[in-house]
């Protein structure tokens, strides 16, 4: 039977990488010290990824409060081992200065206390990490949050637990000191642009720093026991330049490397490879080392430990390649678009064409303010909004009118219309004369639907639940679904070159079998939508 203390403790962890895991690339596209290259938010979440996976493999073992120094011994050395980058190397640090604190006291359970002096050993453990410690970034957080964790304890009427606590009571305890120290490290990740010139200059706030927070307020979710338990972490904007700077490092291959073997120091090994490259770090113990550096030689650093032990697990990366990689995903689009859908189908399909899609709902009836969010959430200079719905067309120039980043909307009436219009943008062109293009497209494209009738029709052709089929809002066909979505595309199809049809939420017909006859050389597309009320949406261009 798995051990009901080990299965606590991998909840917490998988609550913190799931948290982390959501906010990644937010934490990647802040990552501009020491080096631009955009993946602490990976090299993070590879550590926690690499603890997760220590704790399946002890999962089911005997515990008992002896056996506790063994399991954080191990959990401290699988983050080593999985660590990657300066931000992974000194969090799997931060992990072994908690660790050694635990593990140092087994007849204690873990409460405020304890946790406290995990804090302040873990702040220990990464600034011994590096040699020359620059504040404003990871390092200053964790030792913000050991500072108010120990503060807050001062004022806690209950510092200790016995081993009569039960669970609940021992995690919102936790839970309670976390949350002091989440907070602390939010505020402590607000001011590193003011300790780090290279964060001021590209206006962003340090990335190790805001993924370590993220991490602790998933942990605080974990205790809890409810995803919606976890702390408000404020989301970071990207920076406004992302070109290298003089803090960029001079060499390509950010390397990592373990070192197996007897007596192994650490320092010794560093003035060796801070010749050959820069952010060095070497850390662990004398049977086991990870190696991280910046060099143009990856094959002389393994060279420097192969008389003294076994090289494994090498991981080299190009940086350049990576800075412009970033440096592509970051760059400022033109122009953006927001579209309002139904459908989780639909939406789908918008976002492959890099629309910002903003939830209609079940009628399709987004308010001015929701419209003005997707607007905001546009990463551009300049927005277009497709309403989609002659309801919506209000709302959406409203939102168009309160916006502070220009925007206009294109009055598209239908979502099946707005799609297949959307291939005419060009995101490096200005918003007017991309609203021409897709108002000329939207003027071509003949569109219509089939829907379940809701009630029999006035002039007695179809009774509730028959198939109705519409050319833009005129009824044209109505009866059987399938001879309904056959004359509906017949009507639709005159002269044109594709018709697209999209399925949606209760359709009587799957897509293969849908009985539909097109002229020669007209091209068929079908996808899935998902949408309400309408069983097809149809667009013939």
């Amino acid at each position: 039977m798995a051990d009901t203390s080990i299965e606590r403790f991998r909840r917490v962890v998988e609550a913190a990488y799931a948290h982390l895991e959501q906010r990644r690339q937010e934490v990647n596209d802040l990552n501009v010290f020491p080096v631009a290259d955009g993946d602490t938010g990976d090299n993070m979440a590879l550590t926690m990824r690499a603890v997760m996976s220590e704790l399946d493999r002890l999962d089911g073992q005997p515990i008992d409060r002896r056996a506790r120094e063994e399991i954080v011994h191990a959990v401290a050395r699988a983050a080593l081992m999985g660590a990657r980058g300066n931000s992974g190397v000194i969090l799997s640090q931060i992990v072994r200065g908690a660790a050694e604190e635990l593990a140092s006291r087994p007849g204690e359970l873990v409460d405020p206390v304890l946790v406290a002096a995990a804090f302040a050993s873990a702040a220990d453990a990464a600034y011994e990490s590096v040699r020359d410690p620059a504040e404003g970034t990871m390092l200053t957080v964790i030792r913000e949050m050991a500072h108010a964790a120990s503060q807050h304890l001062a004022h806690m009427d209950r510092q200790r637990l016995s081993f009569q606590a039960g669970d609940e009571e021992q995690d919102e305890l936790l839970a309670e000191v976390l949350a002091v120290a989440a907070r602390a490290g939010q505020e402590a990740v607000k001011r590193t642009p003011e300790q780090l010139d290279v964060l001021a200059e590209a206006g962003v706030v340090d990335a190790g720093a805001h993924g370590l927070v993220v991490i602790l307020a998933g942990i605080v979710a974990g205790l809890r026991g409810e995803p919606d338990a976890i702390p408000e972490v404020a989301h970071h904007e990207p920076p406004r330049q992302t070109h290298p700077h003089h803090f960029d490092s001079r060499f390509r291959y950010c390397t990592n490397f373990i070192v197996t073997g007897r007596e192994l120091e650490s320092r010794i090994f560093v003035r060796r490879l801070e010749e050959i490259g820069d952010s060095v770090l070497v850390v662990g113990d004398q049977a086991t080392l990870k190696v991280h550096l910046h060099t143009d030689e990856p094959e002389v650093a393994v060279a420097v430990f192969e008389e003294v032990g076994d090289v494994q697990r090498l991981d080299v990366g190009d940086m350049r390649e990576q800075i412009e990689a970033r440096e592509r995903r970051l760059a400022p689009v033109r122009t953006g678009v927001v579209a309002v859908a139904a459908g989780g189908g639909l939406k789908a399909l918008f976002e492959a064409l890099g629309a910002h899609v903003v939830d209609g709902g079940a009628t399709l009836n987004p308010s001015t303010y929701e419209i003005l969010a997707g607007i905001h959430g546009v990463s551009a200079e300049e927005v277009l909004v497709l309403p989609n719905s002659p309801n919506v067309i209000l709302a959406a120039q409203e939102a168009a009118k309160l916006s502070e980043k220009p925007a206009r909307v294109v009055a598209s009436l239908s979502q099946q219309a707005a799609l297949v219009s959307l291939v005419e943008l060009d995101p490096e062109r200005e918003a007017a004369g991309n609203a021409e293009r897709l108002e000329s497209a939207l003027a071509e494209i003949h569109w219509g639907a089939v829907a379940p009738a809701a009630r029999p029709d006035t002039q007695g052709r179809f009774v509730r639940g028959d198939a109705v089929g519409f050319a833009g809002e005129e009824v044209v066909a109505w009866g059987g679904a399938g001879s309904t979505l056959s004359a509906t595309i017949e009507r639709l199809a005159e002269g044109v070159e594709i018709v697209t049809v999209i399925e949606g939420d209760g359709a009587p017909i799957p897509l293969d079998q849908l009985p539909l006859e097109l002229a020669e050389g007209v091209e068929l597309e079908l996808h899935l939508g998902g949408q309400p009320h309408y069983w097809w949406l149809i667009a013939a261009q």
